[in-house]
């Protein structure tokens, strides 16, 4: 039987783990074996991160809400309920921007919704 030389494709697979993990502390970066499991979990990890970074964002949306409507003396949840009924479809995002950079603007949002 004759033998198989490989030593182009193996080299490609572990030069391109390699080029992920350029970077990464210590032998991370430098050996095969441990640049593999290295970057198995960083790509875990930034898997899930995206979906956590939604998810702080919107929470962060929501205090900022919640501190600047209680200047006008009412809580985030009946803001967010008069919103709706007011038929106003200004989203959280935009809504702790108005707060935070334009605030002549949300205090007559605030005023336009008030019952």
């Amino acid at each position: 039987m004759t033998r198989v030389k490989r030593g182009n494709i193996a080299r490609k697979r572990r030069k391109s783990i390699l080029e992920i993990t350029k970077g990464f502390r210590g032998s991370s970066s430098k050996l095969y074996r441990t640049a593999q499991q290295r970057t198995l979990k960083a790509l875990t990890n930034s898997y899930n991160d995206r979906r956590l970074k939604k998810r702080e964002f919107a929470k962060i949306w929501v205090s900022r809400l919640n501190a600047s409507v209680r200047y006008s003396g009412i809580n985030y949840s009946s803001f967010q309920n008069q919103l709706k009924s007011s038929k106003v479809t200004l989203n959280r995002k935009i809504c702790s921007q108005l707060a935070l950079y334009d605030k002549n603007s949300f205090e007559r949002l605030v005023a336009f919704i008030k019952p």
